[in-house]
């Protein structure tokens, strides 16, 4: 049971019911995160905008190699199981590049860099080295992506510390952090 109440669809406060129906339409039901966090319309509203944006960044195979990285480094039971779903399919990762994207690597040369770099940020807390700027440049991203990045493992630590502090009931196939990936 959540820690932090997760109101119904039809009970979350007026201003985040927009938002959350907008969700329903795309996905067909409102994942517990979303409701959560609109249980706030404040937190809704920057979490969705800040999505919005990256959602513009990188492919949507790359965005889940780093939240899948992310997830295993954070701890996050709940965004692991979300981000393995979405990523098997939505994005169509194969089950063994998952495997390989929750201990912070790729089998892809270019997406190995970012979520090295990814798992680094998130695993460091921002204190990475000069050379591990220079691995992901040397890799093709730009400056502008390195800050996206970074913007990336910020965006999906949000969930992950929301979830583990609400305790929020995990509503996709579970998948454990602690389970060998």
């Amino acid at each position: 049971m959540s820690r932090i109440s997760i109101p119904a669809l039809g009970a979350a406060p007026e201003a985040s019911k927009a938002t959350l129906d907008a969700v329903h339409k795309q996905l067909g039901v409102v994942p517990n995160l979303f409701r959560l966090i609109g249980s706030s319309p404040a937190a809704l509203a920057g979490f969705t905008g800040l999505q919005g944006a990256l959602s513009k960044t990188f492919d949507v195979k790359t965005r889940e190699r780093i939240a899948l990285a992310v997830a295993q480094v954070n701890g996050c039971d709940y965004c692991l199981s979300a981000h393995t779903y979405l990523g098997l399919n939505l994005a169509k990762i194969s089950p063994e590049e998952i495997a390989l994207n929750r201990k912070g690597e790729s089998g892809d040369a270019k997406a190995n860099a970012a979520v090295q770099f990814a798992a680094k940020v998130a695993k460091e807390r921002g204190h990475v080295s000069d050379a591990d700027i220079k691995a992901v440049r040397d890799a093709g991203f730009t400056d502008a992506q390195v800050v996206e990045l970074v913007a990336l493992v910020a965006e999906n630590s949000f969930t992950n510390y929301l979830n583990e502090v609400a305790r929020t009931e995990i509503d996709f196939p579970v998948v454990r952090a602690a389970e060998t990936a």
